[in-house]
């Protein structure tokens, strides 16, 4: 277990770097936002999907099979990613290897903060973090590998040399 925990740490700190957008508004939102949708339809599951940018939604689609606890589980895991500009599965991962919890390392309420995955930073080249794209309905390692195999092409990055092992 170790091992896969420290080997997803590694490999998930490789994501954070290297998907860098080379630009990112309202157009490119739909794009993704759509993407993942079509890809969450192939294999037949459903999702709830956020795109926000500057901390406004520009992209929100329920899908059949969601419900309100995954757009309250979104909301949990794009706080994370808002407040710390890291994937939410990367800061889980982080805290389980401490042994510790966002709300003993820093005070934030369970209620308001999750670190599952399923939310990752929308970062653009020589800007910084401008949003968060945050899906929610899956267990939290497959959330997470969806949207970086959405996010990677729009970065020029390959998803397969990005993806978990």
């Amino acid at each position: 277990m170790t091992t896969t925990l420290d080997s997803d740490i590694h490999r998930i700190a490789a994501q954070e770097r290297q998907l860098v957008l080379p630009r990112f508004d309202a157009a490119a939102a739909w794009a993704l936002g759509t993407q993942i949708k079509a890809m969450a339809e192939a294999r037949g599951e459903g999702l709830l999907i956020e795109i926000r940018i500057a901390k406004e939604t520009v992209f929100c689609y329920a899908m059949p099979g969601t419900g309100p606890s995954n757009a309250d589980w979104a909301r949990r895991k794009r706080n994370t990613v808002e407040l710390l500009h890291r994937s939410s599965y990367g800061v889980g991962l982080g805290l389980q290897r401490e042994g510790s919890s966002l709300e003993q390392k820093m005070g934030l309420p369970a209620r308001d903060y999750a670190s599952h995955g399923g939310a990752f930073p929308l970062v653009v080249a020589a800007v910084g973090c401008i949003g968060v794209v945050t899906v929610s309905g899956w267990p939290q390692r497959e959330d997470h590998a969806l949207v970086v195999a959405a996010l990677a092409p729009m970065c020029g990055v390959s998803a397969e040399t990005l993806a978990l092992d």
